[in-house]
């Protein structure tokens, strides 16, 4: 049964691993016994150990990185032996990280994430800026001055700007902590699933106010390949190798004297198996990063398939994104709630092909309770028919869902106020600054959007301009913003029937052909009924938000071809070719459209079976013929041939 809450909500709508199994032991164990690569793998971690350790024998100082270059190979024998490169292995240059990385799909790595990485250096920087000056230490970044407020609004008093400094900032502490230096008061970091440890090295690199790092990865080629990185960029006094299953690691670290201050949880598609553990050992306030690039489930390709991994039903719908952030914050508070723990969202985006959580973790029984509306009975619900009552269409339900604020806009300003104020410090500071700039511009009581072509479509007439729009609900009396979630997003505190009214406006002074509208279509349904309103669709000055005014990097192009989730990494290494077939299949399949039948679809269908079924004909002349015909499961021949032709391609 789905109840109605505060912070759970079941959204009602109209119709229109990683692998963490196995066992550690073995792993190590095959390791030993493997051949070069796990030998070489188990040379780089005595390496490291030795470096760590100076009294260690065999110690030896960690290999310089190479000089400024953006790749770097060793497969030219002119190179010189004390780069540290072994044969085919590429320098990716990241940040300030220089990521020693093999040829081959031994070990994940995905270069569009960038933007992932680089957010998450800003937001963790922000966070312990926060946490530390609590403990009496202040945290230096480089290439940042002093603070300067960073304001989208068009003017701002400067006596609240010194209030606001004054609550910020207050007395400076006098102890100083900087990037690459070990603070004995700073905060423990764990990646969890750390791959190469490229998100490792850069915190140890750009992240000031760290105590330690631990960067975890349960394959034995991707731990020696952190231990390598780690000495290649001299942060072995700062980041530790582990080579275990992820889950039993955090699980193992659930003491409050054990926990962790941030832990980082990117894997290669869910993170509903690591959530559990992840909510235990956070230390009090601690911070979780979360990315999820399941986005097929989260969507609503497989309802059944996201309430199985999160407990919430998801909708295949224009404000999917939004939805799936929202039903990811509600998989954390269930599963902190079990604990007497609570999530506090500090910021939630949803870019390119994923979405990413940074939530704080509390322990509090009171606010546990208060969960729920209704403490002592459930809430009452649906409050809505089985049918829309503006397109007359059934309803879908979904959820439940997160249904507070996804943000927290005053931390959310002050990382945008750190990345404007140091432009040069990432790589994609300019995407950073667009997208936080249209987070603090959302409006935090209004859950999901609506998106404009989506409506023009369900009347079947011509899209009206955004800021007309836009202008149309502001004129109402009602509240508007973007989302960064969807270009042409609305998200707005007007009721649908308002919606709906300025739409049917809209197509008075833009008419249909209501004779070619079907009874039973929506389109029919709401033009059937008057407008309540008369909008106007004046375009006002405060229709166009300032990150739009400033032509901010908010939405990119896709920056490169196979743009997207990269190839799950294996054992061995390599992408078969198969799998590069089928990521080509579909590759401009509207373009260079074939007309010979010939050249259609030629592979077999996966759902086929070979059924024989044998056809007796009587012919003109009176004899029979025999046809033996071979059935996929669907139901249907496989194929189109007359008598006697054995064909193994489904065409459905």
């Amino acid at each position: 049964m789905l109840v109605q809450t505060a912070r759970l909500l079941p959204l009602i709508g109209s119709h229109h691993l990683y692998r963490s199994s196995g066992c550690a032991a073995r792993r190590r164990l095959r390791s030993i016994l493997s051949g070069a690569a796990a030998d070489r793998g188990l040379r780089s971690m005595e390496s490291h150990r030795a470096a760590q350790d100076p009294q260690l024998p065999g110690a030896k100082p960690a290999p310089p990185p190479p000089e400024k270059s953006e790749n770097v190979t060793a497969t030219d024998s002119e190179k010189p032996p004390q780069t540290g490169l072994l044969p085919g292995e590429t320098v990716v240059r990241e940040g300030k990280a220089s990521i020693l990385f093999p040829s081959a799909n031994e070990v994940f790595y995905n270069p569009v994430q960038e933007f992932n990485r680089d957010l998450t250096c800003a937001v963790i920087t922000e966070f312990a800026r926060d946490q530390l000056a609590q403990r009496g230490l202040k945290v230096l970044v480089p290439g940042e001055t002093e603070r300067v407020v960073v304001s989208l609004a068009e003017e701002k008093n400067e006596a609240d700007a010194q209030t606001e400094e004054k609550k910020n900032g207050g007395e400076e502490p006098a102890v100083t902590t900087t990037v690459g230096e070990k603070c004995e008061n700073g905060l423990r970091v764990l990646e969890a699933l750390a791959a190469s440890g490229l998100r490792s090295v850069r915190f140890a690199l750009e992240v000031p106010g760290l105590q330690s790092i631990t960067a975890n990865d349960f394959s034995t080629q991707a731990a020696a390949l952190i231990s390598r990185n780690a000495q290649y960029n001299e942060v072995s006094h700062l980041l530790q190798v582990s080579c275990r299953d992820a889950s039993m690691l955090m699980y193992e670290m659930r003491g409050k004297k054990n926990r962790y201050d941030v832990i980082d949880l990117d894997p290669y598609g869910s993170p509903a198996p690591f959530l559990d553990a992840a909510v235990q050992a956070i230390s009090e306030g601690g911070l979780l990063c979360i990315t999820c690039t399941d986005m097929a489930v989260m969507a609503g390709n497989s309802g059944e398939t996201c309430y199985s991994k999160y407990g919430s039903v998801s909708i295949k719908a224009r404000y999917c994104h939004e939805m799936a952030l929202r039903i990811i914050l509600h998989s954390l508070d269930q599963r902190a709630a079990v604990y007497q723990r609570y999530i506090q969202p500090l910021l939630s985006v949803s870019v390119d092909f994923y979405i990413r959580v940074f939530v704080r973790v509390f322990t509090g029984q009171a606010v546990v309770k208060n969960s729920a509306r209704m403490k002592y009975s459930a809430a009452t619900g649906p409050p809505v028919g089985p049918e829309c009552e503006h397109c007359g269409q059934r309803h879908q339900l979904g959820g439940p869902i997160w249904a507070e604020p996804l943000h927290d806009t005053a931390f959310v300003q002050r990382v945008l106020s750190a990345v404007s104020g140091n432009p040069s410090r990432f790589g994609t500071s300019k995407r950073i600054e667009g997208v936080l700039s249209m987070v603090t511009e959302e409006l935090e009581d209004a859950p999901l959007y609506y998106t404009v072509d989506n409506l023009s479509s369900t009347i079947h007439c011509n899209t009206p301009q955004l800021l007309q729009f836009r202008s149309a609900l502001l004129h109402a009396g009602h509240r508007v913003s973007l989302s960064h979630a969807c270009k042409n997003a609305i998200k707005t505190d007007a009721p649908p029937s308002v919606i709906w009214d300025i739409m049917r406006c809209w197509e008075k002074a833009n008419p249909v052909k209501r004779e070619k509208l079907s009874e039973t279509s929506p389109a029919f349904k709401i033009l059937s009924t008057e407008p309540s309103l008369q909008a106007c669709f004046t375009v006002r000055e405060d229709a166009n938000p300032q990150s739009r005014k400033r032509h901010l990097t908010r939405f990119q192009e896709n920056p490169q071809a196979f743009w997207g989730p990269k190839a799950r990494a294996k054992a061995g290494g390599g992408i078969s070719g198969d799998l590069q077939d089928r990521r080509k299949q579909f590759q401009n399949k509207r373009k260079n459209q074939t007309t010979d039948s010939s050249e259609l679809k030629k592979f077999p269908c996966k759902r086929f079976k070979k059924v024989s079924s044998l056809t007796r004909r009587k012919q003109r002349d009176g004899t029979l013929s025999v046809s033996n015909r071979i059935y996929c499961k669907h139901g249907r021949p496989a194929g189109g041939g007359g008598g006697g032709t054995l064909t193994s391609a489904c065409w459905w």
